[in-house]
């Protein structure tokens, strides 16, 4: 952007963000008034940010010791374009803006029922007050609109990077939030001081976002200056022509999906809406069962949605030497690997192919992403792709059938499940008691139950 262009912006922000002191000082704004702007600014903030990171063109580092929602699309490549003009939407920034979501869901949502309950909000609307409102949103909307689609922004940053400026305000309204609920009214002074500081923040974030070098640089000096972006994944195909191509096997997909849909409650979110589907269950609350049951489903379907965008819309293509995996859906190479007669290929031992036939291949040692294992397939004659792409695979088969173990693991999950059904059975225990300790251990017991499970039909 140009000199002007940045002068200008940042003028917009300081104006828009003084505005509230204008509340303080001559329309008589209390700690609750602020409150309120604050957090519809935030709330504003992070739903654009969100949004904003679905289209930011860079990389993102994966988050050490943390995995987001639907975390097997950090792994896709591509974009997707909604409509001509638009930039396109990478589903690989989908987790992270899902994660973003998902904490404002389960932390700061909440937090704000119980301080609505326990004040009396209605008191502190006035004329004045919704000014301030459309003032801060309109400037988070025109910067949105006019500089990060407009001018191209978004071409320069990553989804992580994005997600850095909600953080900024979900402290200044948990500062506020833990004053008003300590009974803290607040004087003049603190709260000017509350919205100098915030405008300071908000004008700091503008320079170094735009600018490219912070006025001052305090996350080095704590330490959390962390490196948030790394160039685009994407990859290009080879000039070689297609000689052969395979596509997935879309029912092998959705079956295998059913399997993975555990890892959807591996996060933040997932947890908190099975705690939440439980203690709906333990109160015996319908309309509150009826909620929770729908959030439980939608993490269910948002999860094998992604699986199969994962895997069934990829088509594997043999160009010249190399195996390419392309994506149809986005129109972009996934990964690539040399074909020669040391590729190190392998067949996995699905479930969903073992039921229907198809097959899955692990090849090894891939240079194109960050994990060096990759998976071909399922697709629905193994011996027919290997031989259409010319891959060095000898043997194709799977396990033999083993009745033995089959029983054996059937045996033991029917002992695990016969445990939480034996509280509802038994006269001697309630109802509200077998209910209340199904739900403490039932994740456990479900645990060995699924294990048990995959072990018996990885040999059916």
């Amino acid at each position: 952007m140009s000199t002007a262009l940045v002068a200008t912006g940042l003028f917009a922000v300081i104006g828009a963000n003084l505005l509230p002191l204008i509340g303080v000082l001559a329309w008589g704004w209390d700690l609750t008034s602020l409150l309120i702007v604050y957090w519809v600014e935030a709330l504003g903030t992070v739903l654009l940010a969100a949004l904003k990171s679905l289209f930011a063109t860079q990389g993102s580092p994966a988050v050490p010791g943390e995995i987001e929602p639907l975390h097997e699309l950090r792994a896709k490549r591509g974009g997707w374009r909604v409509r001509d003009g638009w930039p396109p939407v990478y589903p690989r920034n989908i987790p992270f803006a899902l994660s973003l979501l998902g904490f404002w869901a389960v932390t700061i949502c909440p937090i704000t029922v119980f301080y609505l309950s326990w004040v009396s909000p209605v008191a502190a609307l006035s004329p004045s007050l919704g000014i301030g409102i459309v003032a801060l949103v309109a400037a988070q909307v025109s910067a949105f609109v006019f500089e990060y689609v407009g001018a191209g922004e978004y071409r320069d940053v990553s989804a992580r990077e994005v997600l850095r400026t909600p953080a900024q305000l979900g402290l200044v309204v948990g500062t506020l939030g833990w004053l008003g609920i300590g009974g803290r009214p607040g004087g003049l002074v603190a709260l000017a001081g509350a919205v100098l500081a915030k405008t300071g923040a908000s004008a700091h974030r503008f320079y170094a976002d735009h600018v490219g070098r912070p006025i001052l640089r305090l996350g080095e000096r704590f330490g959390t200056d962390a490196d948030l972006s790394e160039p685009p994944p994407e990859l290009e195909s080879p000039d070689a022509p297609v000689r052969a191509r395979v596509g997935a096997d879309s029912r092998s997909v959705l079956l295998g999906s059913i399997g993975a849909i555990g890892f959807g409650f591996a996060n933040r979110v997932g947890f908190a809406t099975l705690a939440g589907f439980g203690f709906a269950l333990v109160v015996g609350n319908l309309p509150l069962i009826a909620v929770t049951g729908l959030a439980v489903l939608a993490v269910v379907a948002a999860r094998v949605l992604s699986y199969y965008l994962r895997y069934g819309t990829v088509e594997y293509r043999r160009r010249g030497d190399r195996l390419v995996a392309y994506d149809r859906l986005l129109d972009a190479p996934q990964w690539i690997v040399r074909v020669d007669p040391t590729m190190d290929v392998s067949v996995r031992n699905a479930i969903a192919d073992r039921l229907l036939g198809t097959g899955t291949l692990v090849v090894s040692g891939v240079e194109s992403v960050d994990r060096d294992t990759v998976r071909l397939g399922p697709v629905r004659d193994i011996d027919r792709a290997v031989d259409r792409l010319d891959l060095p695979v000898e043997r194709t088969a799977r396990p033999d059938r083993d009745p033995a173990a089959i029983v054996a693991c059937v045996v033991l999950a029917f002992a695990f499940l016969a445990v939480p059904a034996g509280l509802f059975l038994t006269p001697r225990v309630e109802t509200s008691t077998a209910v209340g300790v199904t739900v403490a251990f039932g994740p456990f017991f479900l645990l060995l139950v699924g294990v048990l499970a995959w072990a018996a039909l990885s040999r059916i």
